[in-house]
């Protein structure tokens, strides 16, 4: 199973959260004798007739995941090009950045005179369950890999007294004057996350709202929640209380 790269984290945070568009490149698929870091480094791919291939056939994302479509066929050949265990993802033919990467199901110790490929599904870039929740984990993969285009939202945040779980079913929201606010404005993504730049506030409670363990951010008059996360500490809003996210106190990562 492979994952998202770093890079790629910080261009889809600052694309659904609009500080930064994000296009979809031609995507290159390379070949490593070592395991890549989430970073982009540590790749080692093999010379003697090797070449990244590009490679524009994707399936459509579902449950969080996508694969390759198709044998991806690599050159031949002309000398070893030892033990390969990983693939990587990359937006260029050479150097460029590294969009994902993961392990072979079986390594291929490629000798001269072999033409290795990758069997059709045997990439696969998925987002890890929780965080991000499947509906735009989908929209995403889709965007990065060409079955779909993704714009930026417009962002409300909710309030939950329960989890509401990856596909977003257990939003709980209170009632008692509770109205979702809009999400305002968010900083430049760094290492995978990224923060408010400004108050987030709600409506003054005219009664108790519960307590209140999670929030969301959702899309603007829909049911679509994009991320969840805990809320800590929990809190009860009752009458005539104050409730907002100061400003960098509500934070959003994908991992």
């Amino acid at each position: 199973m492979g994952s998202i790269s770093d890079f790629l984290e910080d261009e889809l945070i600052d694309h659904v959260f609009d500080t930064g568009a994000y296009s979809p490149p031609t995507i290159y698929v390379a070949l490593s004798t070592t395991e890549p870091a989430d970073d982009g480094t540590n790749v080692t791919e093999p010379a003697d007739g090797y070449a990244r291939v590009a490679h524009s056939s994707w399936d459509a994302a579902a449950s969080r995941l996508t694969e390759n479509t198709g044998t991806v066929t690599f050159p031949q050949a002309s000398g070893s090009w030892g033990t390969i265990t990983h693939y990587a993802l990359y937006d260029a033919p050479t150097d460029g950045n590294m969009l994902g990467a993961g392990a072979l199901s079986v390594s291929k110790d490629v000798v001269t005179g072999n033409t290795p490929t990758i069997a059709d599904g045997e990439i696969e870039i998925s987002f890890d369950s929780g965080a991000i929740a499947t509906f735009l984990a989908n929209e995403l993969l889709d965007h990065v890999f060409g079955n779909g285009v993704y714009s930026a939202p417009t962002i409300t945040v909710a309030l939950s007294t329960a989890d509401p779980t990856d596909d977003g079913s257990g939003l709980a929201e209170p009632s008692n004057g509770y109205a979702r606010p809009a999400g305002g404005s968010w900083d430049a993504a760094s290492g995978g996350a990224t923060e408010n730049s400004a108050d987030i506030s709600f409506n003054t409670p005219t009664g108790s709202w519960g307590e209140i363990t999670h929030s969301a951010l959702m899309v603007s008059g829909e049911s679509d929640v994009l991320f969840y996360g805990t809320a800590t500490p929990n809190q009860t809003p009752n009458t005539g209380d104050t409730v907002k996210f100061s400003s960098g106190e509500l934070d959003v990562a994908i991992s």
